[in-house]
């Protein structure tokens, strides 16, 4: 198994992307923490892997908030013992062109999907500089990479991600610790489900494959970044998208 013995918290892990790269880490041999906000889904979501043989935890987080990840970390290594994969997967989205885009909704993303990857990151260095190795992996976004209409808060947190993870990857590479991101496309989940089926047909027609991915899609990537094979990759974003930006 490719992830045998190691302990891996994924953020956002309650449903989506993180869910299934749960199940994915999980099934490869991890220890997996299901950090998430939704505490009862987050639960449910820990107990069903569970039951499945999975060795798994819930941890409650509020990414955006300092204390709530430090607490988290400090409980999964009482837990597990050790961190030695992170996935910032959870992010949010509050879309409006930029004349409506509150202050409030463009805040409350940065918040999220870019405060909350360093306050993760910056919580688990320093058992991973202990330990003298470490896979962390930033989830950003196509469009964080090109921009996207009516997604400037959403953009602006991703393209920080990607400075973030590039940054990293300079810093931390000599301590043993790879950094990387994986950059989605449209991918079927909740937030594509909410779009009107005439805009996700249009979407898929600009999309050379021609069709939305998985969320296992993305899992897969995020897999091989954890894993041995890609000891040598590092401050790299790894888009998984259908050629959707040729």
């Amino acid at each position: 198994m490719r992830l045998s013995g190691k302990v891996a918290i994924i953020t956002g892990a309650a449903n989506g992307l993180g869910l299934a790269a749960a199940e994915i880490f999980a099934r490869e041999g991890a220890s997996v923490a299901i950090a998430d906000y939704n505490e009862e889904q987050g639960t449910a979501r820990a107990r069903e892997l569970a039951e499945k043989g999975y060795r798994v935890a819930f941890f409650q987080v509020n990414v955006a908030d300092q204390d709530s990840v430090n607490l988290m970390v400090k409980n999964v290594i009482d837990t597990f013992g050790k961190i030695d994969i992170l996935v910032n997967n959870a992010g949010i989205t509050k879309d409006a062109m930029l004349k409506k885009m509150t202050l409030e909704n463009f805040q409350r993303v940065i918040d999220v999907n870019l405060t909350g990857v360093f306050l993760c990151t910056h919580a688990v260095i320093p058992t991973m500089t202990e330990q003298g190795s470490g896979k962390i992996i930033n989830t950003s976004s196509v469009s964080g990479v090109y921009g996207n209409i009516g997604q400037t808060n959403y953009a602006a947190a991703k393209a920080g991600v990607v400075g973030m993870t590039k940054t990293w990857a300079k810093e931390l590479g000599r301590k043993g610790i790879t950094v990387n991101a994986v950059a989605p496309g449209f991918i079927e989940t909740n937030m594509t489900a909410a779009v009107p089926e005439k805009i996700l047909e249009q979407l898929k027609a600009t999309i050379p494959l021609g069709h939305l991915g998985k969320p296992e899609d993305i899992a897969n990537a995020y897999l091989y970044l954890a894993s041995d094979e890609a000891k040598y990759v590092n401050g790299t974003v790894l888009h998984v998208d259908g050629g959707i930006m040729m």
